[in-house]
């Protein structure tokens, strides 16, 4: 499985760019649907375009689901959201190896635009589905080519109506536990191989507009110019005095530049900014020192505290493996405020690097959260 998806949007230097409703992704797509055929699994997509994979009617009753996404950042790394996917089938596959009769259905879900790299918002699929994200509020957003959400769903043969809070599809999940590269080196420094979330940090992103006046870069002498890119240098630098001040992570990261010629003063500079920590009155501190620059909120996610009950289950079923907070935000989080009963699974990464091309974990380690996964979902359906 792993080496089937290696090559999907893979760029030169190892990165990947798999955005949600392009070429990419419907192989992605085709993937997955691949892996349930063969495993004799029914598959169903839900309003939002996520998929899910089921082993057992969940109709019936509701099951327990894993699973993670398959889509990335700009340059991203092979095992963020995938790792997750993987597993999953991989889990399921042992269970069936040594005979585990589940007392309920077993599924594996593939959330799409988990990045949100392509119009802006994380977590847009289970957002949708749970409507912490409005559905025209979501048709409407652009990509950096101009292109709607609606439109990219009509270009990939789905219908933009469907779009809205999916209550058919939360009734079928009594638990969702997904597993995930983890995204910094705290199991490094334990020496495990597979940690327990408990928590994932407050975080949200807002866009910040610096106007200027475009004018020609050789003929307006420096004094009569009105230079965006020199206000967008001072914003990045308070930024990262607000954050360092306050405790907290924030981070500037995407922009787009108007004209965007080598040989123009620009027009306007927009600014999105990222800002995280591990208590909300951090964040809202860093905004605080930022309001002269009137930051627009795109997104906002409060702390998430993973069901306390499940997490201790997942813990007994490990034998106590260590528990952490993550401050990157996931699927995982959106189903948890919805009020699904939810826990997370994390595998080592030796270098802490993610969301670029190094990311990385070893295979011994991969294979122990499949074993830990597996485990789990386990004590959850017999």
């Amino acid at each position: 499985m792993w080496s089937d998806l290696a090559p999907v949007g893979r760029a030169s230097d190892g990165g990947y760019r798999r955005f949600a409703w392009t070429a990419e992704d419907h192989v992605l797509r085709e993937w997955f649907a691949g892996e349930a055929a063969a495993r004799g699994l029914a598959l169903t997509t839900d309003r939002a375009g996520n998929q899910w994979a089921w082993w057992g009617d969940p109709d019936t009753q509701p099951g327990i689901v894993t699973g993670s996404h398959l889509d990335s950042v700009p340059g991203g790394g092979a095992f963020d959201g995938p790792l997750g996917v993987v597993s999953g089938f991989a889990a399921l596959d042992a269970l069936r190896a040594k005979g585990v009769a589940p007392r309920r259905p077993l599924g594996i879900a593939s959330f799409v635009d988990e990045e949100g790299a392509r119009f802006g918002i994380a977590c847009a699929g289970s957002r949708l589905i749970t409507g912490a994200l409005d559905a025209d509020k979501a048709r409407g957003l652009r990509d950096a080519d101009g292109t709607t959400m609606a439109d990219a769903l009509t270009s990939a043969g789905r219908d933009p109506r469907s779009l809205g809070r999916d209550d058919e599809t939360l009734r079928r999940i009594a638990s969702f536990v997904e597993l995930h590269v983890e995204q910094g080196r705290g199991l490094v420094h334990t020496g495990d191989p597979v940690g327990v979330g408990r928590m994932i940090w407050p975080h949200g992103r807002w866009r910040v507009e610096l106007r200027g006046q475009a004018n020609h870069a050789g003929t307006t002498p420096l004094a009569d110019r009105h230079d965006p890119m020199l206000d967008l240098a001072a914003f990045i630098a308070h930024v990262r005095r607000a954050a360092h001040d306050a405790g907290a992570l924030a981070t500037v990261g995407k922009l787009r530049v108007d004209p965007n010629g080598v040989n123009a003063i620009p027009s306007q500079v927009t600014a999105w900014l990222d800002v995280r920590a591990e208590d909300e009155s951090a964040v809202r501190a860093v905004l605080r020192a930022l309001q002269e620059y009137a930051p627009a909120e795109e997104s906002w996610t409060p702390v998430t505290v993973l069901d306390a009950d499940l997490a201790d289950t997942v813990v007994d079923a490990l034998g106590g493996p260590p528990t952490m907070s993550t401050g990157a935000g996931h699927d995982a989080g959106i189903l948890a405020a919805a009020g699904i009963p939810t826990a997370m699974l994390f595998v080592r990464n030796p270098s802490g690097i993610s969301h670029a091309a190094a990311e990385d974990a070893d295979e011994a380690d991969c294979l122990a959260g499949i074993d830990a996964l597996a485990t789990v979902l386990e004590r959850l359906l017999t």
